[in-house]
């Protein structure tokens, strides 16, 4: 009978590379929110995956890139903390196109200064049909380390080869108890994800500075039997802003609740009755010293 194991695996790599994406399909469930645009994941957000041969941790971070404000700090914090606690990282990169800047600055600056194992994960081969091409861009991408490091080539969106990259890292994780319940799919609260949620149909509604001008905070969140309540507010940092966010007789806003308010009911399997307002805090971005809370 085979030992069974447990670690934490961080999945680091720039923003669009799909990481949440990879981290949701593993575990069978959205954990983490995933749209196009840069700096949608904000905080490590833990997904757990169980099976018969042991528990995989993963620790989603945000995308790494140069910090240009406080809340540019605090992401890219937020990335660097996770790696210190990984019994492994999972170098995700996007194979449909080679190595750039952005994926050497990390090499250098993060995954050259651990010892903890590294995989190169080369993940959106559904994009990329030419096999010639494809090799040619794994090259650049393990040419930016000194040793040669263990790959793998997936497809997050669709699920191709999940399989073989979750059973190459129970062959790297050491043995150990579960650390989370076998049933449990992450850590956060509730309230956290609703948070998430939120933000998530922003991100998709809305165009140009919006997106990355925007914090939601839930202000109360009532859980009873047969309904949650939820009363959220949406930041943004200028009062344009919140005209764009309330949109034309209120659709925007509509919009944005009403389908945050559909995942949440699936999510929950009950009604969930959400409120949304708007509210302006000028440059909060630049002058939060709370920033982690904001995020």
């Amino acid at each position: 009978m085979k030992e069974f194991k447990s670690g934490f695996v961080a999945v680091i790599g720039r923003p669009n590379v799909g990481k949440s994406t990879l981290m949701n399909t593993i575990v069978g469930q959205k954990i983490a929110i995933a749209t196009d645009k840069a700096q949608t994941t904000r905080r490590r957000i833990k997904g757990i995956y169980t099976n018969e041969e042991g528990q995989i941790v993963f620790i989603d971070t945000p995308g790494i890139h140069k910090p240009l404000d406080k809340l540019g700090e605090f992401l890219m914090d937020e990335a660097k903390c996770s790696i210190p606690d990984a019994d492994l990282i999972l170098f995700l990169v996007d194979v449909s196109e080679p190595a750039g800047a952005g994926d050497k600055w990390i090499v250098e600056n993060i995954l050259k200064k651990t010892e903890i194992p590294i995989i190169i994960v080369l993940n959106k081969v559904d994009k990329l049909k030419d096999p010639i091409k494809k090799e040619q861009n794994l090259l650049t991408y393990k040419m930016l380390f000194d040793t040669n490091l263990p790959t793998a080539k997936v497809s997050a969106q669709t699920g191709r080869n999940i399989d073989t990259l979750i059973s190459t890292i129970m062959r790297k994780l050491p043995v150990g108890p579960a650390i989370y319940d076998e049933e449990d799919l992450t850590d956060e609260s509730m309230r956290s994800i609703a948070q998430e949620v939120i933000r998530e149909k922003i991100l998709k509604n809305t165009k140009d500075e919006i997106p990355h001008s925007v914090a939601v905070l839930i202000e109360k969140y009532e859980e009873k039997e047969n309904i949650d309540r939820i009363f959220a507010a949406i930041h943004v940092e200028h009062e344009s802003q919140k005209g764009i966010m309330i949109g034309k007789k209120g659709l925007m806003l509509k919009t944005i609740g009403s389908q945050a308010r559909a995942d949440l009911e699936k999510m929950l399997d009950k009604k969930v009755y959400l409120e949304l307002k708007v509210k302006v805090s000028k440059d909060w971005r630049k002058k939060t010293p709370d920033i982690e809370n904001w995020v």
